[in-house]
């Protein structure tokens, strides 16, 4: 192994790829300004389609029979609803959107208020629609309020005191430090957008610098330098985890800037009010600083792996475009894993420790909330090291196979 050679075509194809314009709008022009723009322009739609959705007076329809009209007369009096005449067709207009609820009084609803009973008052929606479920909410909101009048009532009547009905009341404060409420809020999807980026970043380079080099015919005249393969493989293979590791970085920090700029562009100070509130103490909940250096730290292994695991797949394609059909399937033995990461109750344990990817997603959760499970980072740094060294030692064995290299 000559680290002098190993440089040389380092540099070489560093050079190479970035004159390339395709490299360059893949690895940096992609990474920095058009996940950002996509970012917070879907984040600006969503709000402003949010907004104007939560502004519109929901239009509902009261299904009666006629004998409750002091409720009635409540209903038409609240300014955040507004009530059409009912009709036989109202599941219709429901499921056509013209309509956003309908609520069914049970058969003389007044009358069994009065009379003590505990008539059930029914709300049809449609489920899953934004404007539907904004409807539901301010019905409930308004039959929640007449239930706790009329038991204020009942009880004014024979003189009992409101406590009666509410002995106790119950209220929420959290304990957890900040950071470890926003590792937990972010420490799922965090990780996965490292893996996915890890992996993309490494994907083109890797093909162009194996079978793209095939197609143009130019892999001959490198195998004729007096260079060793080994150090044509680890020179090229430095490359390639160049170029993931530079998306990775490059699309983090354009996404994180991108992310606080929106922030503040799409009402910041109510976001963060509210967030200082689920909090509970006081502080806006954070990510550990010491907790982002060590996912970073966690993710070098893996993007070994990557890096050596597509450039070994890529080397038995004969054409860019054969290498992308075997290399595509490979994103979704990627994603699978890390999506597993981020689902509610799946912990950290030595068996999941020893999966690649898993564990990487499940331990980065974790350092962002603060814990540092040492025995556990220890086994999974180590396994995704040694998963790396043997996907790089295969990648070397391929390159030295002329059937691999050269299929007819």
């Amino acid at each position: 192994m000559n680290w002098h050679s190993i440089a040389t075509v380092y540099a070489k194809e560093l050079k190479d790829l970035l004159r390339d314009k395709r490299t360059v709008r893949s690895m940096i022009i992609i990474p920095t300004l058009v996940m950002p723009a996509l970012t917070f322009g879907i984040g600006k739609i969503a709000a402003g389609v949010f907004s104007k959705a939560r502004a519109e007076t929901p239009v509902v329809m009261v299904l009666s029979d006629g004998a409750s009209p002091g409720v009635m007369a409540q209903l038409e009096q609240d300014k955040k609803l507004r009530l059409v005449p009912a009709r036989d067709d109202w599941k219709q207009q429901i499921s056509d959107k013209k309509l956003r609820a309908a609520v069914q009084l049970p058969e003389n609803f007044e009358a069994g208020l009065k009379a003590g009973a505990a008539p059930a008052v029914t709300i049809y929606h449609y489920e899953g629609e934004l404007k539907s479920g904004f409807a539901v909410n301010e019905l409930e909101a308004f039959f929640r309020d007449l239930s706790a009048r009329t038991a204020r009532a009942r009880l004014a009547e024979h003189g009992l005191p409101e406590t009666l009905v509410r002995p106790f009341e119950t209220r929420r404060e959290n304990v957890a430090a900040p950071e470890k409420v926003g590792g937990n809020a972010l420490g799922g999807i965090v990780p996965y957008m490292i893996i996915i980026l890890c992996f993309m970043g490494a994907v083109y380079p890797a093909l162009d610098l194996t079978a793209g080099e095939k197609e143009r015919g130019t892999m001959e005249t490198l195998l004729c330098s007096p260079v060793a393969r080994v150090d044509i493989v680890l020179g090229k293979f430095l490359m390639v985890l160049t170029s993931s590791l530079a998306a990775m970085v490059l699309s983090l920090i354009s996404m994180s800037v991108s992310a606080v700029a929106a922030g503040s562009v799409l009402g910041g100070a109510r976001m963060a009010g509210a967030a200082r509130a689920a909090a509970g103490a006081g502080a806006l909940p954070t990510i550990d600083p010491a907790g982002v250096l060590g996912v970073l730290a966690m993710v070098l292994p893996v993007a070994v792996l990557f890096s050596a695991a597509i450039f070994t797949v890529a080397l038995f394609a004969k054409s860019f475009k054969e290498a992308q059909t075997y290399v595509q399937p490979m994103v979704f033995i990627v994603i699978l894993p890390a999506v597993i990461g981020m689902l509610p109750g799946i912990d950290l344990n030595a068996r999941l420790a020893l999966v690649p990817i898993l564990n990487l997603s499940l331990v980065c959760k974790e350092m962002l909330s603060g814990v540092w499970h040492w025995n556990y980072i220890a086994l999974i740094f180590g396994s995704t090291c040694v998963y790396a060294a043997a996907a790089l030692a295969l990648a070397v064995r391929m390159f030295n196979r002329e059937d691999v290299l050269f299929r007819v």
